[in-house]
């Protein structure tokens, strides 16, 4: 099988993120743990220095623009060639619902972008916004609300 990026992400989603708890787990133990689950040493790689991305846009945070409520998001040109046209509809859908302010639209599109895929997908964006949210401060229910729409659709997709 093979594995990339978002799969690991999504292994370790499953298995060490919980509500309840911070997770700061030793980056050489959580190394090994990958390597024996059997993911590669670029995936690890890659899906450790996307959750430390993820991190350095929570740590810089600051509250949205109240301009930016009313601009219009023209995706560029590498962002149309990656992101599939469901994905870029979801996107701008959870927009318009208030689910997703600009500041953390912004956030989801750069992490989706920074996945290893060519072609980033309407389930692999769903991870990715579950992901930022989890990683947000203040957006619990919003969060169980798109962990309910992403695991609706993923029974018996874990391995």
């Amino acid at each position: 099988m093979k594995e990339n990026v978002l799969d690991v992400l999504i292994y370790l989603f499953d298995n060490y993120m919980d509500e309840d708890t911070e997770w700061e787990p030793d980056r050489d133990d959580l190394v090994l743990e990958l390597e024996q689950a059997g993911f590669r040493d670029g995936e690890i790689s890659g899906a450790l220095d996307w959750l430390d991305g993820l991190a350095a846009h929570r740590a810089g945070l600051s509250e949205s623009n109240a301009n930016a409520e009313q601009a219009v998001r023209v995706f560029s040109g590498p962002e149309l060639e990656r992101l599939d046209v469901e994905s870029r509809g979801f996107i701008l859908y959870l927009c318009q619902h208030g689910i997703l302010d600009p500041t953390h639209r912004e956030i989801v599109i750069e992490r989706a972008m920074a996945l290893d895929d060519e072609e980033v997908a309407l389930e692999q964006v769903k991870w990715v916004i579950l992901m930022v949210l989890f990683n947000l401060p203040g957006q619990e229910a919003t969060y169980a609300w798109m962990e309910d729409l992403v695991f609706e659709n993923q029974i018996g997709l874990f391995h």
